[in-house]
């Protein structure tokens, strides 16, 4: 009987350990790392690519500062997002559907602005 006990004991504490693996802040925390590790990379080729197409402009060097300045607020919005739930929620799994929207928009802005600006700043030059 004690060891049945002890199993049943063993077994809700490895379900309740697999519950608290399951951290929405802790996995937006690391999109967000990997987002702007992505992000940083995709600047810098972006750039460097402007910067071979040729002028002495300091539009690249601009393009880069806003670029960089861009990112900030998105990724403490996203983050902030998800920070704020308290340990059951973070564990929520019915969460997973605005979680993979977040993390959707977080992927398509650190992707997409990149381009997205440069490609606007190239315009502008090639406008002046």
């Amino acid at each position: 009987m004690v060891e049945t006990m002890h199993k049943r004991e063993h077994a809700a504490h490895h379900a309740a350990q697999g519950a608290r693996q399951l951290d929405w802040r802790r996995k937006m925390s690391d999109n967000v790392a990997y987002a702007l590790l992505i992000y940083t990379a995709l600047n810098i080729f972006v750039v460097i690519h402007a910067l071979k197409g040729g002028g002495s402009s300091l539009l690249p060097y601009f393009a880069l500062i806003v670029l960089v300045a861009a990112i900030i607020p998105a990724c403490r919005w996203f983050e902030a997002r998800w920070q704020v739930l308290d340990d059951d929620h973070a564990a929520d799994p019915a969460l997973r559907g605005n979680f993979r929207h977040d993390q959707l928009w977080l992927w398509i802005t650190a992707i997409g602005l990149p381009f997205l600006l440069t490609g606007l700043f190239k315009a502008i030059a090639l406008a002046f």
